[in-house]
């Protein structure tokens, strides 16, 4: 049976101690130049003739032929622990890096325990919230067909009448609806809450028969349908909110680092997934590029007539956070 005091293995097995005994190079070299120093100093002696024996030869002798064979065997024994310390240090340099390797990889793997139902759950919210946007855009769809379904069609020119006197001059039946108010505005912007939200439905129906802003609408909605297709929704984001006058400014004409406060998001996955998706989708690009005009318009039509409180109010809408994220995207603040 081998002796226990030859090998320490570590718990993984790696770091062992170098076998004891044996005779190395070290140790050959060291013999073979004592041999050889004692010979060649013992004929020196020998056949030195001198005359004499007192002490002090004596132990002169002794150091000429015995001193080097000391100094040989003291390199020769610090050679060898030099080399087995660095042999040593080799071997529990490897132990020490297979210790670190497994505790990283344990780690990692209590990690991706620990990291699979945060992120199922962050799976399912998202997967309620685009639920729930797509109910909402659906009933908006239904109820936008409805209203258009339900707008009247111009008679042709020859069949016009003369209870038709109006219409007859070529004035365009928008012009004949009443203007729509502010709140109407802000919340059609905004979109209903819920299937159960009458107000705003009926805020957004009363929208749609302003043919400006039924196209605002429009373009907010493909975009926005576009935007959750990313799982990127604008109740998730937080943007920073400009002060009234800047929006006012903005809808003045100003543009660049003058409005730069409009950019208010700041949410990095957002905008690296919607710049990513602005450069490789067209489709998106265009929808996105259209949003921006319309919204510029119809931030300049509402602004001379409302308060700094329902510029405020427009701001916080859904259509202006979309605006705020695609354009940091698109240069707008620039």
């Amino acid at each position: 049976m081998a002796d226990s005091n030859d090998s320490q293995p570590t718990p993984l097995g790696i770091y062992e101690r170098s076998p004891k005994g044996g005779i190395s190079g070290i140790e050959i070299a060291a013999m073979a130049l004592s041999i050889g120093w004692l010979v060649l100093s013992g004929a020196f002696f020998l056949m030195w003739g001198g005359e004499g024996t007192d002490g002090l030869r004596f132990v002169l002798t002794l150091m000429v032929v015995f001193m080097p064979v000391a100094l040989i065997w003291v390199a020769a024994t610090a050679a060898r622990a030099s080399r087995v310390m660095r042999e040593e240090s080799a071997r529990l340099q490897t132990a020490i890096d297979a210790i670190r390797n497994a505790y990283l990889a344990q780690a990692q793997a209590g990690r991706k325990d620990a990291g699979a139902g945060s992120i199922s759950k962050k799976l399912d919210e998202i997967a309620a919230a685009q639920r729930k946007t797509e109910t909402a855009l659906a009933i908006f769809t239904s109820t936008r067909t409805a209203a258009s379904a339900q707008a009247p069609v111009p008679a042709p020119a020859a069949e016009m009448t003369e209870d038709q006197p109006v219409l007859s001059l070529g004035t365009p039946a928008e012009a004949l609806q009443p203007p729509l108010a502010n709140a109407d505005f802000i919340r059609a912007l905004n979109f209903p809450e819920t299937a159960e939200d009458e107000q705003g439905f009926a805020a957004l129906r009363r929208a749609l028969k302003d043919r400006p802003t039924a196209q605002l609408i429009q373009a907010a909605q493909d975009v926005l349908t576009l935007l959750s297709q990313d799982g990127i929704y604008m109740d998730d984001l937080r943007p920073d909110m400009a002060r009234p006058e800047i929006w006012r400014a903005f809808a003045d004409g100003a543009r660049g680092r003058a409005i730069a406060a409009l950019g208010g998001v700041r949410d990095r996955s957002s905008l690296a997934l919607t710049a990513g998706r602005m450069k490789q989708d067209p489709i998106f690009r265009d929808a996105a590029h259209h949003f921006l005009r319309l919204f510029d318009k119809g931030v300049a039509r509402f602004a001379p007539e409302a308060s700094d409180s329902e510029v405020s109010e427009l701001a916080n809408t859904r259509s202006a956070r979309a605006f705020m994220l695609l354009g940091r995207v698109a240069g707008t603040f620039d």
